[in-house]
């Protein structure tokens, strides 16, 4: 059956490709893709990406994954790794991303999926392979990076002053102050040169410094 051929793709977000690998003996593969689909073995997320549907017990991949191959290249930030790496109380219920490409939104029956976009080499700082499972490892911004995206990203900030930055952390993104004294700022001081607001994050190394 098809459906147990897939089975080898569990976990993983499913190309057009390895659905036509497993359909290599049908005569007219786009009309099973669309049985698959109809039928709920496979589910759309856009043209050319699956996941396993609802009607399969084959196991779906983390939508952090998804969101890596949904638009990329790109890693999971903001306020997604602010709550992942347990920095923001809030459970978030849209995975936020940065990319190289332009911003984006895809609202999936996955989720919703939001990308803001960063220059080089910027973009590059701080991205560590962080493994969810023995089959998923994901782009994603370390804590330091997750915040000085939410900085640099978030329309309106812009800091000027060690108490107002940490008026922002402590009490607009509810960050413990114990938290924030683990940051490594000598590695944010490094990623300076090359930020976007970047007299914003001169102003947040001092805040942190200063906990």
């Amino acid at each position: 059956m098809v459906s147990t051929d897939l089975k080898k793709f569990e976990e993983e977000p499913i190309t057009r490709q390895m659905i036509l690998s497993v359909l290599k003996d049908y005569k007219r593969p786009n009309d099973k893709i669309s049985e698959l689909v109809k039928s709920g073995i496979l589910t759309i997320i856009k043209n050319g990406l699956y996941i396993p549907g609802s009607n399969t017990e084959i196991l779906k991949p983390e939508p952090f994954l998804i969101s890596n191959h949904l638009w990329g290249p790109s890693y999971v930030s903001l306020d997604a790794a602010l709550s992942y790496w347990g920095f923001i109380p809030e459970r978030v219920y849209e995975i936020t991303a940065v990319t190289l490409k332009k911003s984006k939104i895809y609202n999936t029956k996955a989720g919703r999926f939001s990308y803001k976009t960063a220059p080089l080499p910027y973009y590059s700082f701080g991205i560590i392979n962080e493994a969810l499972s023995a089959k998923q490892t994901i782009l994603m911004a370390c804590p330091e990076k997750a915040l000085c995206d939410k900085i640099i990203m978030t329309p309106g900030v812009l800091l000027r002053s060690i108490s107002q930055t940490l008026d922002f952390l402590v009490n607009d993104l509810r960050i413990d102050e114990d938290q924030l004294s683990t940051l490594d700022t000598e590695k944010i001081a490094t990623w300076i040169p090359d930020a976007p607001k970047n007299s914003s994050l001169k102003i947040f190394i001092k805040a942190l410094q200063s906990l």
